[in-house]
């Protein structure tokens, strides 16, 4: 686990256990990893921090620590944090016993939710019928995210540079979302395909262009990320795939709704590789109907994969 992340669990943890605001001098004494000595650093290593989990949907209140109101503190409400009660009876609980233990999630200890929805039901699954792992070097790339620092790694056997603006999460990946300062344009990397522990540069290494909303660059995957002509494709997705990509790719992207529940969606592909994944990603669900070109590469390069198999 990273310093970073481990500070803001920890901040987190300390915040809410606290009956009263903490000032920052509080803080700083009581978490590890700590804050810098130094108070300017101090404040804006904190307020970075204090940022960042407010994006996350942490709400942190600000108030004077005493009735005389000469300092200012900061605490997390547990009313404010945790969810309230959903009200599950023993049949839901049971389904949900059911459900957690089918699937592995990379460590995660499911039975610990179940335990704060008022305990597992029924029988669970005994043993787990798919794994979900989150991908090495996420922590990395989330830490400099936060910190706005710039990341150095191998993908596809070449070295990169990013200053990272974001990371987002379609079909099913993660995505590490940014300005690349060698070819000064925005890219998005496969956080899976990252081929070496990336390197991470100093804090505040950056600035994130004021309005800048990351998922607007991945709004149509990495498939639009190139220098050349686009080129419109469009794909036939099932209807048991029609919702996840329209809310990936948004309403604008659908050309044909039919009656069956598919749907046929427009994409302007720059980058073949990336749209290669995007449409195998899919599986059997997702079946490209033009342009012609576009079709014959991904059935050549399919054939040729089948050839190479043992």
């Amino acid at each position: 686990m990273s310093e970073r992340l481990e500070r803001l669990i920890n901040l987190t943890a300390t915040l809410l256990d606290t009956r009263r605001p903490l000032t920052l001098d509080e803080l700083a004494d009581r978490l590890e990893p700590g804050y810098p000595d130094e108070l300017a650093s101090r404040r804006r290593q904190f307020e970075r921090d204090k940022e960042t989990l407010r994006e996350l949907g942490i709400p942190i209140t600000v108030g004077p620590v005493d009735s005389l109101g000469g300092e200012i503190g900061y605490r997390i409400l547990p009313d404010d944090y945790y969810l309230p009660d959903p009200g599950l009876d023993p049949a839901e609980r049971a389904a949900l016993h059911l459900a957690v233990t089918a699937v592995e999630t990379g460590g995660v200890e499911p039975l610990d939710a179940l335990r704060k929805l008022g305990g597992a039901e029924g029988e669970g699954a005994g043993e787990a019928v798919a794994t979900f792992a989150l991908p090495a070097h996420l922590d990395l790339c989330f830490d400099a995210v936060s910190r706005r620092c710039a990341l150095g790694f191998a993908y596809r056997g070449e070295a990169r540079r990013l200053e990272p603006h974001g990371l987002l999460h379609r079909f099913g990946h993660w995505y590490v979302v940014g300005h690349d300062p060698d070819r000064d344009a925005i890219r998005a990397f496969r956080v899976d395909r990252i081929e070496s522990v990336p390197t991470v540069g100093e804090a505040d290494g950056f600035t994130v262009p004021e309005g800048t909303t990351p998922a607007d660059y991945l709004a149509s995957d990495p498939v639009t990320f190139g220098a050349d002509a686009p080129v419109r494709a469009r794909v036939l997705v099932t209807a048991e795939r029609a919702s996840l990509v329209v809310g990936a790719l948004g309403d604008a992207a659908i050309e044909e709704n039919r009656a069956d529940g598919a749907v046929v969606v427009g994409l302007d592909v720059v980058n073949v590789d990336a749209f290669r994944s995007f449409v195998l990603d899919l599986l059997d669900h997702a079946e490209v109907l033009g342009p012609p070109h576009l079709r014959d590469d991904l059935v050549a390069w399919l054939a040729n994969l089948a050839e190479e198999a043992p």
